[in-house]
């Protein structure tokens, strides 16, 4: 069985085999630079933003992992994430062009779900060992319009 902090370190090299993907890192130089390959996508950022200005996009993720991969990416990218008083905790502003949107989003997609499949692997293993190895979801029974 591996320990969790294999899967740390195994999940840790993943995410960062993500970033240099969607970098274009295509040398082995590349691909250890993983501080060039930040600037490499904030330059990309930056390039777009002259023809394409930046503007306020409103994202919305309810999951407070993939909320905080989410704003940790864009601050990795130079980007500073806000929400505007009385805005619930799911909602993420920020300045970017819009081209810019898809490429960031995709990225992040990637990444959160690497994320996501380690903590509920590493999750499901607590709960079995710690509480019951049935951790399937509630039978669904027939005949039942909801509560009552």
């Amino acid at each position: 069985m591996k320990r969790p902090m294999d899967d740390t370190a195994t999940l840790i090299a993943k995410l960062k085999r993500i970033e240099r993907l969607f970098a274009g890192a295509a040398t082995d130089g590349e691909r250890v630079a993983a501080d060039e390959a930040r600037r490499r996508i904030r330059a990309r950022i930056d390039r777009v933003a002259v023809d394409d200005p930046p503007v306020e996009i409103r994202f919305s993720i309810h999951n407070q992992w993939s909320r905080r991969l989410f704003t940790s990416l864009l601050r990795r990218y130079g980007l500073k994430p806000y929400r505007y008083p009385r805005q619930r905790r799911q909602t993420i502003m920020v300045r970017l062009p819009e081209s810019a949107v898809d490429e960031l989003w995709r990225e992040f997609d990637a990444l959160d779900r690497a994320l996501c499949d380690h903590l509920d692997r590493l999750a499901t293993t607590i709960i079995t060992s710690a509480i019951s190895p049935d951790t399937s979801e509630a039978a669904e029974v027939p005949g039942v319009d909801g509560p009552r």
